[in-house]
């Protein structure tokens, strides 16, 4: 039996911002995270059990977009509705970016208010 993995899982994410309080309403009021708490100028919010943290670079190297943050849902398709009707301006309209073995993955990519880009991410079964 192999060893257990010694990195469990993802426990908390950094984006970067340059205004705290503007992102922390977008995560908040727009994608509707659970705020968990803030800590001077950091915020903080839950995501299916993964912190994200919504920080200024500590320093100039730091100072630069983050990852893509991959937010999964049932269904792209109202997700990309609704968040459209809260203000979000999407880069495309959802589409498939990958046809796996028996599902299509559906994306459709946004900006957060700091700049950083965002995507919805949907697996949805073929018929047949």
């Amino acid at each position: 039996m192999p060893p257990e993995p010694m990195i469990r899982h993802l426990g908390q994410l950094s984006v970067n911002v340059k205004d705290t309080a503007r992102a922390t309403a977008f995560y908040r009021d727009v994608l509707g995270l659970r705020f968990l708490f803030a800590a001077g100028n950091l915020a903080f919010f839950d995501l299916g059990g993964v912190r994200i943290m919504l920080s200024p670079p500590e320093s100039p190297e730091f100072d630069h977009p983050g990852s893509i943050l991959y937010l999964d849902v049932a269904d792209l398709q109202a997700a990309h509705r609704e968040l459209g009707a809260r203000g979000v301006r999407f880069e495309s309209e959802p589409h498939v970016v990958a046809r796996l073995e028996s599902a299509d993955l559906w994306m459709a990519f946004f900006r957060d208010t700091e700049g950083n880009m965002l995507a919805l991410q949907s697996e949805v079964a073929r018929a047949g």
